[in-house]
């Protein structure tokens, strides 16, 4: 399946403020999450808890926060493609089923500001990947704060776009990936106007008044290392501070003056990605054409207000991007002939791609309707092969069946997950060894999926990931 519509993103920014998460957070994703029209949901937090005690445990267990996001989303059917973490501040990227295929490349990066670079309370954590081909990065930062710091903000994130490379490809950089979306706990302040001036203009909803003097909008036409950054208007009342459980504006000691700190902008490249080429004229026609084509349209910017556990308001963003051309082809097809009863019947089709390098690394599983994640598989098996490669420096998913049925016994529980091998003509996998493990004790009929990946150092019952590398690829939508 292939969509033809523009890919949606929907972006949160929130500065938590070290604490516990609401009960309920689905409104935050908006009013259609249940719809499915958004394709992929990213969170950016800051000030995520991060003392000793808490922080062990999450290495130990998961956090929080990403647990809460991943139950929100995945009844919706939304997957967790990557991950990323750097003390308090926290980077969630969620895709719809239909899209792992083609969300490749995925890899995560992180720069400490806090303490001259050597404490990661301040800083930024990304995740880059080729969304239909095109390479978009995700930058989630925490800059610092305080009017006065303004030049200090500037440095650090010049400092976090130099200091995070990524391997292979073309955009190495941050800002050489076709879009960016650049968002947080950015900390820019109102200059000039003192605070009654600032809540006056609020309270009577004079809000251009205030934009003339937010220091990113002055920054925008000042600094170079802004230079392409575009934001939506905003519309809604500075998001910071509050006191804590209300809608009201600091009433403490300090009184700090509200300011619109948590942000969400883009960029795109000038042009696209290169075309290979030896004509010299054609390649940069090409190229030209493929930048001017890639759009980024924003159709929702706003707070939400109705939030209290944190002196910040959470922030939300909804774009949908227009890329010229999409790479739509999967690169592993799986196919389930028939529900299964009996052990028999476990059997799966594989065609491979002709440009897929198979792994010494890769495992298939088998996986409930509604998982999370890659590691929320109920039972796994190596799938090695002929003429596969020792070494794979990505984390794939490279094939994902249709839903299947399978009829859970009574008496015999059954689950099935198959070692795969090549057949001579090196173009399709049948799998007919069964491996029985009873992870599956319930007598009712669900569907599953099989998953076929391709794993750089992975032991999947150890339960953790490489934390660089990763790409999701799957073979169907459903």
């Amino acid at each position: 399946y292939f969509c033809c519509l523009p890919p949606s993103v929907y972006i949160v920014t929130w500065n938590v403020g070290s604490a516990v998460p609401p009960d309920d957070i689905t409104s935050l994703f908006g009013p259609n999450v249940s719809d499915g029209s958004v394709d992929m949901f990213i969170i950016g937090l800051q000030e995520v808890n991060s003392m000793i005690n808490k922080r062990l445990k999450d290495v130990l267990f998961s956090d929080h926060w990403s647990d809460l996001c991943m139950d929100t989303l995945s009844p919706f059917g939304y997957v967790l493609v990557a991950s990323q973490r750097m003390q308090g501040v926290l980077l969630l990227v969620f895709s719809k089923f239909c899209h792992l295929p083609f969300l490749r490349g995925v890899q995560t990066q992180s720069t400490r500001t806090g303490l001259g670079g050597y404490w990661g309370n301040k800083g930024g954590v990304s995740v880059r990947m080729t969304v239909f081909g095109h390479p978009v990065c995700f930058l989630n930062c925490h800059l610092p704060a305080h009017m006065r710091n303004l030049e200090q903000r500037m440095e650090d994130f010049e400092s976090i776009l130099q200091q995070q490379q990524f391997e292979g490809g073309t955009a190495t950089g941050v800002l050489d990936h076709d879009v960016v979306f650049w968002f947080g706990d950015l900390n820019f302040r109102i200059e000039d106007y003192d605070i009654h001036v600032v809540k006056c203009a609020i309270d009577s909803n004079k809000l251009p008044l205030l934009w003339e003097r937010d220091q990113l909008n002055m920054a925008k036409n000042t600094e170079s290392i802004l230079e392409g950054f575009l934001e939506g208007q905003l519309n809604f009342p500075p998001t910071y501070k509050f006191d804590v459980g209300t809608h009201t504006y600091d009433t403490s000691a300090k009184k700090r003056k509200p300011a619109w700190t948590d942000r969400i902008l883009w960029r795109l490249r000038r042009t696209g990605s290169p075309v290979p080429t030896h004509n010299a004229a054609l390649q940069r026609g090409l190229t030209s054409w493929l930048g001017g084509a890639t759009k980024v349209t924003q159709h929702a910017y706003r707070s939400h207000m109705g939030f209290t556990i944190s002196d910040h308001k959470p922030v939300s963003a909804l774009f949908s991007l227009h890329f010229p051309f999409k790479v739509n082809a999967p690169l592993v097809e799986l196919q389930v002939d028939k529900e299964w009863c009996k052990a028999s019947d476990a059997t799966v089709r594989f065609t491979v791609a002709s440009t897929y390098q198979c792994s010494s690394w890769d495992w298939v599983a088998i996986y409930k309707f509604g998982f999370r994640h890659h590691k929320d598989y109920q039972a796994y098996v190596w799938a090695k092969g002929e003429n596969v490669t020792q070494v794979c420096q990505t984390l794939n998913i490279v094939g994902l069946s249709s839903p299947i049925q399978v009829t859970r016994q009574k008496v015999v529980p059954l689950t099935f997950l198959f070692l795969g091998y090549v057949y001579e003509n090196k173009n399709s996998f049948y799998m007919p060894e069964i491996m029985r493990i009873d992870v599956l004790q319930h007598k009712d009929v669900t569907v599953e999926y099989i998953i076929w990946l391709n794993a750089a150092l992975i032991e999947p019952q150890q339960h953790h990931y490489h934390h660089h590398v990763g790409s999701y690829i799957q073979a169907n939508c459903f």
